[in-house]
């Protein structure tokens, strides 16, 4: 007689643990390769800042891994920099150890950029030939392992908008570039959120209505990074540094929120207009924070009502950060203090990013029927 006919039940019983165990093996990687891509994010951040992000003026997707090893290449490699506008306009004092400073931070984030890629792919091939991946995964992780390819061209795309007309990258595909790291980021969560045991619904009431503002409010963080990538483009944050009013006023005069043709191209190249929205935009995510915390506590409880907690503190907490950012532009906290500042600010709006998602994420796999 057959092994299963005389053991019927601790058979389906260790073929589920070994399914739950994959499951849980595919969510820690997604959590590795989140980590990485949060990081990914701030030492952009930090390139951006420390205006290095066209100290590398080719695109060399192997080789590039291999930084100037001798005097000479050092040399050649300041030199084609030394072409390009931002070292003729902003930098014509830097000398080779000024130069080698803004290669390492372009270098360091390339390289991180090629070792997500490494990190990324290597286990996607491992757990799908060994047939560890659950169908309905696969073709997430092919549309993230997507999105990173996209990334690389992007990444391209921007520095090379600074290289011969500008003395800086283009504030939109500055932007674009920060909103995939931040779809990678944010799916790669999704989909470890969705592995492991189900759990009961802990909601009570109105249970699309918190479903539906947890999804929107995710859907508005993304906006929201989108902007402050172009607020950080056009150095936005340079100027206005009053809060609450800007300009003097809490809506600026219409003239001077728009004083371009077409009126929307103002979002995307008017500092005053981009700092604006961006501001409008966080009262927003803080009133739709608020009502969902309200919601969550009058309707929901345990993860639900738990999550709603963390997504309303992350938000706070990044708004205080994002007022003192703007007030402290000025000496004596402007210099290094100021640039650790900005760069928290960017680490607590991944932060904000990454809650939302396992909220929206949790609430829509506990609710699901």
């Amino acid at each position: 007689m057959e092994d299963w006919l005389l053991f019927p039940h601790p058979v389906p019983e260790v073929k589920h643990r070994a399914t739950e165990a994959n499951a849980v093996g595919v969510r820690n990687w997604l959590w590795i390769v989140a980590a990485l891509v949060f990081l990914m994010v701030l030492v952009g951040g930090a390139t951006r800042l420390t205006e290095s992000g066209l100290s590398i003026v080719e695109w060399k997707p192997v080789t590039g891994v291999i930084p100037p090893l001798s005097e000479k290449e050092w040399m050649d490699a300041f030199e084609d920099y030394k072409k390009i506008p931002q070292y003729k306009e902003l930098f014509p004092e830097m000398d080779l150890s000024g130069f080698r400073f803004i290669y390492a931070w372009e270098w360091a984030h390339r390289l991180l950029g090629r070792l997500i890629g490494v990190v990324f792919a290597v286990p996607l091939v491992w757990f799908w030939a060994t047939k560890r991946l659950p169908s309905a995964v696969k073709p997430k992780l092919v549309f993230i392992l997507a999105l990173g390819l996209l990334q690389g061209g992007v990444g391209w795309w921007m520095v090379s908008s600074g290289l011969a007309h500008r003395t800086e990258v283009a504030q939109e595909r500055l932007a674009i570039h920060l909103i995939i790291a931040a779809f990678i980021f944010s799916s790669c969560l999704w989909v470890a959120g969705g592995l492991g045991p189900r759990r009961e619904s802990s909601a009570h009431d109105h249970v699309g209505r918190l479903r539906a503002t947890g999804l929107l409010l995710l859907a508005i963080v993304f906006v929201q990074l989108f902007m402050g990538g172009i607020v950080a483009g056009l150095r936005a944050g340079l100027v206005e540094n009053t809060w609450p009013l800007i300009g003097g006023a809490f809506i600026p005069p219409v003239d001077a929120l728009f004083p371009k043709e077409p009126w929307w191209s103002n979002i995307f190249d008017t500092p005053i207009t981009a700092q604006f929205f961006h501001r409008m935009i966080a009262y927003v995510i803080f009133v739709l924070a608020a009502l969902h915390l309200i919601d969550a506590g009058m309707n929901a409880g345990g993860r639900a009502r738990t999550g709603a907690v963390i997504v309303f503190g992350h938000i706070v907490g990044q708004i205080a950060l994002g007022i003192a950012t703007l007030l402290l532009v000025e000496p004596p906290y402007a210099g290094t203090p100021h640039l650790l500042l900005a760069l928290a600010h960017q680490a607590i709006g991944m932060a904000v990013l990454a809650v939302a998602t396992l909220q929206a994420r949790r609430l829509v796999h506990d609710l699901e029927a």
